[in-house]
């Protein structure tokens, strides 16, 4: 893209600040003596094992991941300088609103049905939010996305595949918003391991205006270590390290999060298993009586359009089944999101609806 300028949408006084320099970042190499950062050089009262690499719960974590950024580099495929980890996929969205939004005056634009937080963070750092619905067959409305672009629109967020209707959006319209906008667009890919369209991770050398998002909180099954990834341009990386707080992860989710990544043969046969009982499941609900529609999904759930969505969601939360109610969501009238559980747990579920029915 020749008009695009990353300087130009950076925030002013982000462009200037001087970030905080921890006494980690001031260091680089090995070391057995730390006298530098203040630490009880006594040790820690905890005591965890992950492996013989992980440091002493009594020293700092290293600030910018260094050793758990090359692993992912080498699984992804991208270079280490083109990742930023974050707690959870949130803190990478919140630092797009506060690396490139000018409350009050900035503007974002997102799809609903989508994911709630873009919406939140943009309310909490004061940005307007521009909404854009999705279309009945919930695909991007190019025609209206773009009569809602003006000069103070920064971001564009789009979920694929979205949450909460599971299906990806058409790669040729993304492709399309990255040809043609001057600002950021945002793909957050949390659900990419169970889709069959491919990731964007490979446009991040054709498209300096992307940025992608990934999460270990599902396919990874790592929801409890809150650990986001945001992979972009190393200009666009650098901003993030410089506005994120020096510390923000801990030396327990990096140690636990380097121990996942070597059991990528697990994590690939519990997609599988996911994905197969995906499948099943639509079919199961779909044939009930209770059921109107069953949305394809691209994700670890399914939108399920039902007769009385509400009083469905009443009915299983009293039978201790919870799913989520999307009935007051934009074009998700009377519908529930079901996460896909293990076999037992989507038996369970379909009993309960078999006997809600009869």
């Amino acid at each position: 893209m020749d008009s695009f300028n990353l300087e130009n949408l950076v925030r002013n006084n982000i462009r200037k600040m001087r970030p905080y320099s921890s006494a980690r970042h001031e260091f680089s190499g090995e070391a057995t003596v730390f006298l530098d950062a203040n630490e009880n050089a006594l040790g820690s009262p905890l005591r965890f094992a992950v492996s013989r690499d992980s440091s002493p719960l009594n020293r700092y974590p290293d600030p910018l991941q260094h050793r758990l950024k090359e692993q992912i580099a080498r699984i992804k495929g991208i270079p280490p300088s083109r990742i930023f980890l974050g707690n959870g996929s949130d803190e990478a969205i919140d630092l797009l609103f506060r690396i490139f939004c000018e409350p009050v005056t900035d503007n974002v634009i997102i799809c609903p049905p989508t994911y709630g937080m873009y919406e939140v963070c943009a309310d909490i750092n004061n940005v307007k939010v521009k909404e854009v619905p999705l279309q009945s067959d919930y695909q991007l409305d190019l025609e209206a996305i773009a009569g809602s672009i003006d000069v103070f629109t920064k971001l564009i967020f789009i979920c694929s595949p979205n949450n909460p209707t599971g299906n990806s959006i058409y790669r040729e319209d993304i492709e399309l918003l990255l040809n043609n906008f001057d600002g950021i667009v945002v793909v957050d890919e949390a659900y990419i391991n169970y889709a069959r369209q491919r990731s964007f991770l490979p446009e991040l050398t054709e498209y300096p205006n992307l940025v992608v998002l990934q999460t270990f909180s599902k396919a990874w099954g790592l929801a409890g270590l809150r650990l986001g990834m945001a992979f972009a341009s190393e200009e666009v990386i650098h901003y993030f390290n410089k506005v994120k707080y020096p510390y923000n992860l801990g030396e327990h989710t990096q140690a636990l999060a380097l121990e996942a990544l070597q059991q990528m043969e697990q994590i690939n046969d519990w997609t599988r298993q996911t994905v197969e009982q995906r499948e099943w499941l639509a079919k199961q609900l779909a044939e009930l009586p209770v059921t109107k529609r069953v949305y394809p999904s691209d994700a670890n759930f399914l939108l399920v359009a039902m007769d009385n969505a509400d009083k469905l969601f009443t009915y299983l939360t009293d039978t201790g089944i919870i799913v989520r109610n999307r009935s007051k969501v934009i074009l998700c009238d009377n519908s529930l999101r079901i996460t896909v559980g293990t076999p037992e747990e989507n038996q369970q579920l379909l009993n309960a609806l078999k006997a809600y029915n009869a």
